[in-house]
């Protein structure tokens, strides 16, 4: 610093510069990776448009549900988990806050709950459908 409290004019456009340069790759960054989404759209949809066409879709899309169901089951058991601790600094705030965090938690139980009962229904109906044991 300068004794008049301003930065040096040479520090201050090589900030700018690094600032510029970290903008363009964020932006080039962010066109590529909708650039590939648009492409893996694009792909899909030619790929299901022709099966569908062809008359060759199957109506098993997902080989083994159960996995998939069984992460998600275990993805909002763990954020109850977490958010449960979290209520006693939420109570003390009050308002939208713990309106908001109450919410949450609601959501996260009905959302347990209607996995597990997908569990219970994938296994009566496709008892082969149920992942092997490793």
């Amino acid at each position: 610093m300068t004794p008049a409290g301003k930065a040096p004019v040479p520090r201050e456009r090589i900030a700018q510069g690094f600032t510029l340069v970290e903008d363009v790759v964020y932006v080039g960054l962010g066109v590529l990776l909708a650039g590939a989404a648009l492409v893996l759209l694009a792909s899909l949809v030619l790929f299901f448009g022709r099966g569908l066409l062809a008359g060759t879709v199957s109506g098993n899309i997902i080989g083994v549900p159960e996995p998939f169901v069984l992460v998600a089951l275990i993805a909002s058991v763990r954020r109850v988990l977490v958010l449960s601790p979290e209520l006693t600094k939420v109570v003390e705030l009050g308002g939208a806050q713990f309106q908001n965090a109450m919410i949450e938690l609601g959501v996260l139980t009905a959302m347990t709950l209607a996995l597990v009962g997908c569990l219970v229904m994938l296994r009566k109906r496709h008892p082969g459908a149920v992942a092997e044991r490793a």
